[in-house]
């Protein structure tokens, strides 16, 4: 069973570090590595119950009670036209903090923090303009592995104005 941890505290690892060294909470779907500002994390669940809602988005699974707050939730994978799977004991909800909204992001599992230098970066790939890659910051580099970073704001506001839209 995934525990739920609560990143609301700054620890020494969210704190500022030295150079243009920038943190990242990495997580998989469907095998491919993943990444989003640490700064940006409020906490990791496990999964849990989502209350579906009618009328919103397929990426959108529902909502969950969080202390009080109701949160919406993405599901990635749906988000990303991955082939959807089954929750296991390795999924877990993201919650994220965007533009003073919480969130809560589905993914397949959680990997590690990543400590990236700005230099080992590679800006989005140009993939024409029938590709939207306005969600990726970029590409990191750590040692063998790439690593796609998103801009969650980019990413995540679109579905929530079509969910008050709705």
């Amino acid at each position: 069973m995934t525990s739920d941890i609560d990143l609301d505290q700054e620890s020494p690892a969210q704190g500022q570090l030295a150079g243009d060294s920038h943190q990242f909470l990495t997580f998989t779907l469907q095998e491919q590595e993943f990444g989003v500002e640490i700064l940006r994390v409020q906490e990791i669940k496990g999964f849990t119950r989502v209350t579906p809602i009618p009328n919103m988005p397929v990426c959108i699974r529902g909502v969950m009670n969080l202390r009080g707050t109701v949160v919406p939730i993405v599901d990635l994978r749906s988000k990303f036209n991955m082939p959807e799977a089954e929750y296991n004991q390795f999924s877990v909800i993201i919650v994220v903090n965007v533009e003073q909204k919480v969130m809560g992001l589905v993914v397949d599992a959680v990997s590690d923090v990543l400590n990236v230098n700005r230099d080992a970066i590679e800006p989005a790939p140009d993939l024409g303009q029938n590709v939207d890659t306005a969600f990726i910051t970029g590409l990191a580099k750590s040692g063998d592995r790439l690593v796609t970073l998103l801009n969650i704001e980019e990413l995540l506001m679109h579905d929530q104005e079509m969910a008050v839209a709705s």
